[in-house]
């Protein structure tokens, strides 16, 4: 078995940077570690923490293929977080223009959660602590 420590970060190809940056910085609340453009790439790549941890790498390339969502294709399925209330954080989403889906409950722990999506559809979910 491998000696893992933790989950070091999460990266997302995203198809719009200004506007993946907005809503990961300024919707999900996720601050900037550090920002790079890389000439040779003609890319973006942006750090971003969440309480102090390195979370996500935000990149951008030109002419990246879309990746098939639904029906649910193999692979990362959705990014989780953990919030208090949720229909505080519901109601967030929705003064930004976010849609949002249903609250739904799990059935093994009764926990509620809900999904929604960032600027290029990458499924997302809140769930209840």
């Amino acid at each position: 078995m491998l000696a893992l420590n933790k989950l070091h970060h999460i990266a997302i190809i995203c198809s719009d940077y200004e506007r993946s940056k907005k809503f990961y910085t300024e919707v999900l609340g996720l601050e900037i570690i550090r920002e790079v453009y890389r000439e040779q790439r003609d890319s973006w790549k942006l750090d971003l923490s969440f309480q102090g941890n390195y979370l996500i790498e935000l990149f951008s390339f030109p002419n990246t293929p879309q990746r098939p969502s639904y029906p649910e294709a193999r692979g990362l399925r959705h990014l989780c977080f953990e919030v208090d209330d949720l229909e505080e954080n519901i109601s967030m989403l929705k003064e930004y223009g976010v849609e949002v889906g249903e609250i739904m409950i799990d059935p093994h722990t009764e926990k509620r959660f809900v999904f929604f999506e960032d600027p290029d559809h990458l499924p997302l979910e809140l769930y209840e602590k």
